[in-house]
C-alpha cells in the first residue's frame, strides 16, 4: 500500500433515478478527488433505490452487464479524477444469472478487478436470494496502483471467515459498500441495538486482522412498492484504524463525504505488535469447514 493513503467514502441517498444517483455519486469522485483522495468508495447499488425489498421480475430489467454502460461512464471519472473507485453494480452475466458485483476501477481508467458478493441474505425488505446467485470469485484482493484492496460487500460484513480469507491473501484494506437499515416498526432500542452491532462487528474485523476497514452506507428512507412499509437507510459511514478506532464517521442522515488519510507503517507497526496471523492454530480449525458441529 502507498505509504500515505487518503481514502473517502460517499454517504449519500440513491432513491432517485439512475442518472440523478449517478450524478451525484460523480460530483462527491470529483470533490473527494480535489481533497487528493487516493481512494472513492461508492455505497452498494448505489444507482438506484434498493430493489430487493420485493421479488418483482421487473427489477431484471435493471441489471446491466460489466464491462457497460456505466463502467464505461466510471472508468472515464477515474482517469479524469486520478483515483481508485470501488462501485456496485447489478450484474447480468447472462439470461437467469445476476449478481451483486463490485467494480474497482484504476487511476488510468481500466478495470482493476471486480468482485462478487459472497453471502447473499434473504429476509424480509431484503430479498436479495430472488435477484443474485452467490460469487464466484472468491475472496480475492484486488491489485490496484494504490495497494491490495479487500472489497466484500453489505451481508458479507457479519462473516469474520470472509475478512480473514481476504488477509491472508494479502489484503492491505477492508472495504464494505452497502445498503442496510431500519424496519420502522423495530423499537428505538432495537435500532440502536442493530446499529451498534454493525459497528462493532466490523470494528472488529479491523482489530482481528490490524487491517483499516471502510464501510460505505446510504441514507434515506426507502418505501417498499404496495406497501406503506420500507427500509430506512441508517448511514453511519465509517473509517476505521487498524485496532478498531473509528477515525471519521458520519451520522444518520446527512450526505456526507469522510475523507481520512491513512499511515500504512502503522498498520505494519499493529501487526507486528499483535501478531494474530502468527499464532493461529491452523492445525486445530479444521471443523470450519462445516455447516455445523453434532
Amino acid at each position: 500500500m502507498k505509504p500515505s493513503l487518503t481514502v473517502s467514502a460517499v454517504q449519500q441517498p440513491c432513491n432517485e433515478d439512475r442518472q440523478t444517483n449517478l450524478d451525484f455519486s460523480i460530483a462527491k469522485i470529483y470533490e473527494a478527488a480535489a481533497n487528493q483522495a487516493d481512494l472513492v468508495i461508492l455505497p452498494e447499488l448505489h444507482l438506484g433505490p434498493y430493489f430487493c425489498q420485493n421479488e418483482d421480475y421487473n427489477h431484471f430489467d435493471l441489471a446491466q452487464a460489466i464491462p457497460g454502460p456505466t463502467t464505461a461512464i466510471l472508468a472515464e471519472v477515474a482517469k479524469q479524477a486520478k483515483v481508485v473507485i470501488v462501485s456496485t453494480i447489478f450484474e447480468k452475466r447472462a439470461p437467469g444469472l445476476y449478481h451483486n458485483t463490485a467494480v474497482v476501477f484504476d487511476k488510468d481508467g481500466s478495470i482493476a478487478g471486480k468482485y462478487r458478493k459472497m453471502h447473499i441474505p434473504d429476509d424480509p425488505g431484503f430479498y436479495e436470494k430472488y435477484f443474485f446467485t452467490p460469487g464466484d470469485l472468491g475472496f480475492t484482493p484486488i491489485d490496484t496502483s494504490i495497494g491490495k484492496l479487500g472489497v466484500l460487500i453489505c451481508w458479507d460484513q457479519w462473516y469474520p471467515e470472509a475478512a480473514r480469507l481476504m488477509t491472508l491473501a494479502g489484503a492491505e484494506l477492508l472495504i464494505y459498500p452497502t445498503a442496510i437499515g431500519w424496519d420502522a416498526q423495530d423499537t428505538d432500542d432495537e435500532q440502536r441495538r442493530q446499529l451498534d452491532a454493525w459497528v462493532t462487528i466490523q470494528r472488529g474485523h479491523a482489530v482481528a486482522n490490524g487491517l483499516p476497514v471502510i464501510a460505505c452506507n446510504r441514507i434515506g428512507f426507502e418505501k417498499a412498492p404496495d406497501s406503506d412499509k420500507g427500509i430506512h437507510f441508517w448511514g453511519n459511514s465509517f473509517i476505521a484504524g487498524p485496532q478498531g478506532e473509528i477515525l471519521s464517521r458520519a451520522n444518520a442522515t446527512d450526505n456526507t463525504l469522510l475523507t481520512w488519510t491513512l499511515d500504512s507503517a502503522r498498520t505494519e507497526r499493529v501487526r507486528q505488535i499483535w501478531p494474530y496471523l502468527r499464532d493461529r492454530r491452523i492445525d486445530a480449525y479444521g471443523d470450519l469447514t462445516k455447516r455445523f458441529i453434532d
